[in-house]
């Protein structure tokens, strides 16, 4: 787990340093800042996630690769659900809001069409992975 705390650390690093470009395999990836409130400990996280794009709204995939468990991620931003988005240079608080039913249908397929590595995360889990969209605040 720590070899993969270091390689989000280095990516968020690299990423503001950068004004939200970074190297490697997320090179061409749309991909933003997330911080969420962590639900027990009260403390700022942040990860580095791939989105999408669905109106004036952006759309995220609790996947964790495919694990049997959401990612903490997840739990913080269904316990605290006002976050903060950080995107190219830009940072904003957004409201966290899980898709539900034909919705999170419809946003499942429209992700994975656009990031097909995505639809091979669900094969690998039993659980409906959630679908969040982030609705900016301002």
């Amino acid at each position: 787990m720590s070899t993969f705390n270091n390689f989000n650390d280095s990516l968020v690093t690299e990423f503001r340093a950068n004004g939200g470009k970074v190297s490697g395999q997320f090179a061409n990836a749309n991909l933003l800042l997330l911080t969420t409130t962590g639900a027990k400990s009260g403390k700022p996280r942040v990860n580095p996630l791939v989105y999408t794009i669905d109106g004036d709204r952006m759309v995220i995939m609790a996947s964790k690769g495919g694990a049997p468990t959401n990612p903490d991620w997840y739990h913080n931003l269904v316990a605290n659900p006002v976050v903060t988005v950080e995107v190219g240079g830009e940072q904003f608080q957004a409201r966290a809001t899980i898709a539900e039913g034909p919705e999170r249908e419809r946003l499942f397929s429209q992700m994975t069409q656009q990031l097909p590595n995505f639809a091979g995360y669900q094969q690998k889990t039993t659980r409906p992975i959630p679908i969040v969209l982030l609705e900016r605040m301002d």
